[in-house]
């Protein structure tokens, strides 16, 4: 009899929602100027869409405000106007191959509306880590079935799985929890 299923590979698909969840949660506009606010920003260069940061570099230089350095002159229309296009309310300021984009404040709607977005990224990455977690079970429900493993080794290892499964959705509880603090301060 083997030992059941892969809880390291478990671990490392719900390692790898969270860290999506991280990711999307870093691009949401906080209070403070940040180049991640960018990152969903695609801009069509050279017959096709392509993400901001691989035209052009991207700072901040000042705590309300953005810089976006454009390497290709003749790109600097298609990124000002990705920028524009991108629904992020941010309208950029042309310095010859600079782009300077000023943050304007969050009001309190808009503040509320990037929290029910990090709901949402929340919510989608628990959904992600509950199939995992289904994935697993599966694999030791259809193990113990084959005659593989025995009924307690599936028994300890379904409880391994579910405390893992609980570990994971209080961290991305945790995050959103502090990310909405975040967003909310003035």
């Amino acid at each position: 009899m083997s030992e059941g299923i892969d809880l390291n590979d478990l671990k490392r698909r719900m390692d790898g929602a969270i860290n999506a969840f991280k990711n999307d949660i870093a691009s949401l506009r906080t209070g403070r100027a940040s180049a991640n606010v960018l990152d969903p920003v695609m801009v069509e260069a050279y017959g096709s869409r392509v993400p901001l940061n691989q035209v052009a570099n991207i700072t901040v230089p000042e705590p309300r405000m953005l810089g976006v350095s454009v390497w290709d002159r003749s790109m600097v229309n298609a990124v000002d106007r990705a920028i524009r296009e991108s629904n992020l309310g941010l309208n950029p300021i042309m310095d010859g191959q600079t782009l300077r984009i000023p943050l304007p404040e969050l009001n309190e709607e808009r503040r509320r509306s990037l929290v029910k977005v990090a709901h949402d990224y929340a919510e989608k990455s628990k959904v992600a880590i509950r199939h995992v977690r289904r994935d697993g079970m599966d694999n030791l429900k259809k193990a113990e079935k084959d005659g593989t493993i025995g009924q307690d080794i599936s028994r300890i290892q379904s409880e391994k799985v579910q405390k893992m499964t609980d570990d994971m959705i209080s961290d991305v509880d945790r995050l959103l929890v502090d990310k909405e603090k975040e967003i909310m301060q003035v």
